[in-house]
């Protein structure tokens, strides 16, 4: 099947209320780093039923969010819990009766949900591997959008801008607090021992992977200048399975630490949106609290800031990073030195200055 005229005629072709999905299934910051698109896309097409289909944990990341007007979950399992969770989920794919299946996750799972959809048109990048289950493919966008390097946000508003929606500029990302959630964070925030007239800055020690890992002791260092030079109580937060890391942190700063652990994605946005100024790693939260437009410092070590930073850059917050001849990298492990020097090498000193700039 080919659809009318080329590739850019494919959206505006569409008839007003056409179900279109979008496949996203994690993580956060990718969640986070797709709202702009999704922005521009309701913007100029408000009629399209937009359905986004995610994997269980990351929902809360667009509930509230006008701009999806359906959440799809894909619920976690193995064996035959797995399979059947899948296959139900087919099943509701297909009876929503899709125009566009776009893919913009790229990995096995994504390409059999695309595939398996039903939908008229299915459209993903050039650079995936089962181009099979796709009639229309992305190019590079860095030749068609003429820029050497694209960010995250703008290569996934890139593949709407190649189908036909109209080039613009790509919004900010953005986050909604459910008031819900609100309720819980100033509940929480009591039990933890943070007044409601108290000032606080949340501060992110743990990282995915150990070349985007600032070491515990250093983020004590940074909750200590908060609290004795700018007077805001550090809190400090962690996901399910990095209580190791806060305990990393407890131990540096030689007396107990206040703590968000294992929130949900929604309560931690609250918390965020709550927050005088972040402080983290190169991970999910960074690109929530830019979405919120918390005040933020974002410390790199190897992937590229150009690419993966928070959306849109300098919008509400800096980072850390110092030059190395073989960044970025994956990221995955340090071929070059021993020990990661990328993130190692980023100074205490240059954390408070930066905080400093952000915060003036």
């Amino acid at each position: 099947m080919k659809p009318p005229g080329t590739p850019a005629s494919l959206l505006p072709s569409l008839p007003p209320q056409a179900r279109l999905l979008i496949v996203r299934l994690r993580s956060i910051g990718d969640i986070v780093l797709l709202t702009p698109a999704l922005r521009l896309l309701k913007n100029w097409r408000p009629g399209l039923r937009v359905s986004v289909l995610l994997e269980t944990g990351f929902r809360e990341l667009l509930e509230g969010n006008p701009d999806v007007d359906e959440i799809l979950q894909l619920e976690k399992g193995a064996g035959w819990q797995k399979v059947t969770a899948r296959l139900q989920m087919v099943r509701e794919l297909r009876r929503r009766e899709f125009s566009v299946c776009l893919n913009l996750h790229g990995g096995p799972t994504s390409a059999y949900f695309t595939a398996a959809s039903g939908a008229r048109w299915k459209l993903g990048f050039h650079h995936f591997r089962t181009r099979w289950a796709y009639h229309l493919l992305v190019p590079d966008a860095r030749k068609f959008l003429g820029q050497e390097d694209i960010h995250a946000a703008e290569l996934q508003a890139a593949a709407l801008f190649w189908f036909g929606m109209p080039r613009t500029e790509v919004p900010p990302a953005q986050l909604f607090v459910r008031p819900s959630h609100a309720e819980w964070w100033r509940e929480q925030r009591t039990q933890i021992g943070i007044a409601p007239n108290r000032a606080y800055a949340l501060l992110n020690p743990a990282a995915r992977l150990e070349t985007k890992q600032w070491p515990p002791e250093r983020f004590a260092q940074i909750g200590t200048y908060l609290q004795n030079e700018l007077g805001l109580l550090p809190l400090y937060h962690g996901g399910p399975g990095e209580s190791s890391v806060l305990d990393a942190v407890e131990r540096a700063a030689g007396a107990s630490i206040l703590r968000l652990q294992d929130a949900s994605l929604g309560q931690l946005a609250a918390a965020l949106a709550g927050a005088r100024v972040f402080v983290g790693n190169d991970s999910g939260p960074a690109h929530m609290a830019a979405a919120l437009k918390c005040p933020s410092v974002v410390i790199f070590g190897s992937m590229s800031p150009k690419i993966w930073g928070p959306w849109p850059p300098q919008s509400s917050g800096r980072y850390v990073q110092n030059p190395f001849d073989c960044n970025p990298c994956p990221g995955y492990q340090c071929h070059r030195f021993q020990h990661p020097e990328c993130i190692l090498s980023v100074t205490v000193e240059q954390v408070i200055e930066t905080i400093k700039n952000v915060l003036a």
